[in-house]
C-alpha cells in the first residue's frame, strides 16, 4: 500500500468552515493525504465577514510545529494566514530544522470581504524569512503587487510579478488572477526556467470564500506525494474549479466551496 503523504498547514482557524485550516483539511483530505495543524489565529467568520481575530501566542505557535515535525514528520508544509512579523518570527525559527521539508507559502494579508490579516511588519517579515524559503508562492494580484511593487492588472503583470518573487527568493510562483477583470481568470505558474498559464471561465457565482487557502493546499498535496510541480499544479487547478462548480450555496454572503466534489459518496441502504 502506498505511503500516506503527511502534509502540515500552518494557518489561521475560519469557523464558518470555508477557508483557513478548516478548507485546508479538507482539501488534504479529499485528496488522499494526512492533514497536520499548527493554528496561528482563531477567527470569529461566517460567510459575511470576520468579526474578529484572535492570535495564538507564539511560542505555542512554535511549539505545535517543533512537535509535530519531531514526531510525525511532513513530506510537505503549508503555510497560511500568519497575522504579524513576531508570528512570522517564530513559524520561521520553527523551521529552522526542517529545511529540506517543501514550503507551499499562500501570503494571506486580506480576507474575501477585505479585512487585514497580516500587518505591515509581517510582510516585511514574510518578504525576508519566508519568501526565501518557500518552494512555491500562491499571491493573488494584490498580494503580488504588495510584495513586488508592480502593478498587477493583466496576464502579463501576472507573469512579471512571479518573476519578481522568484528574484526575491521564491522557487516558483503561482501568481493568481482572479482578482483580474475579464470573462476569463488566469493564474500564471513562474519558475526561473518558464511560464505556464491556467485558464479558466469565470464562474457566475459568490460560493467564492477560501479559494487560495484550498489552491495552495492542493498544490502541497500534490507536491507532498512526489508529483512534478507542474502536475500538482495542473491538480490543483482542476480540483479548485471542481470544487467552485459544486459549490453547495451555503450562507448569505461569500459562500463555501465544496471541497469533497471529487469524493464519491455511497448511500446506505
Amino acid at each position: 500500500m502506498a505511503k500516506l503523504a503527511r502534509v502540515l498547514s500552518i494557518a489561521g482557524s475560519d469557523s464558518g468552515g470555508g477557508a483557513g485550516l478548516q478548507a485546508d483539511i479538507k482539501t488534504l483530505s479529499a485528496l488522499h493525504c494526512y492533514a497536520m495543524t499548527a493554528v496561528t489565529a482563531i477567527t470569529v467568520q461566517n460567510t459575511m465577514g470576520v468579526h474578529g481575530v484572535h492570535m495564538v501566542p507564539p511560542e505555542i505557535i512554535r511549539e505545535q510545529i517543533t512537535l509535530v515535525l519531531g514526531d510525525i514528520g511532513a513530506d510537505a508544509i503549508k503555510i497560511g494566514m500568519l497575522g504579524s512579523d513576531v508570528i512570522v518570527g517564530a513559524v520561521a525559527g520553527a523551521l529552522e530544522a526542517h529545511d529540506s521539508i517543501p514550503l507551499v507559502l499562500d501570503t494571506v494579508m486580506f480576507a474575501k470581504g477585505g479585512a487585514a490579516l497580516l500587518d505591515g511588519g509581517g510582510v516585511a517579515a514574510l518578504k525576508k524569512q519566508l519568501l526565501p524559503r518557500a518552494d512555491l508562492v500562491t499571491p493573488n494580484a494584490p498580494e503580488a503587487a504588495l510584495l513586488t511593487g508592480i502593478r498587477v492588472e493583466t496576464p502579463d503583470d501576472l507573469v512579471q510579478a512571479g518573476q519578481a518573487l522568484i528574484a526575491l527568493g521564491a522557487r516558483a510562483a503561482l501568481v493568481k488572477g482572479g482578482h483580474l477583470e475579464g470573462p476569463m481568470v488566469t493564474d500564471a505558474l513562474v519558475t526561473a526556467f518558464d511560464v505556464h498559464l491556467f485558464e479558466a471561465w469565470r464562474v457566475d457565482t459568490t460560493s467564492t470564500h477560501g479559494t487560495g487557502c484550498t489552491l495552495a493546499s492542493a498544490c502541497a498535496a500534490g507536491i507532498a506525494q512526489g508529483m512534478e510541480l507542474f502536475d500538482a499544479v495542473a491538480r490543483a487547478h482542476r480540483y479548485v474549479q471542481g470544487a467552485i462548480a459544486a459549490a453547495p450555496g451555503f450562507g448569505k454572503g461569500s459562500g463555501p466551496l465544496n471541497h469533497m466534489h471529487n469524493l464519491k459518496w455511497e448511500a446506505k441502504e
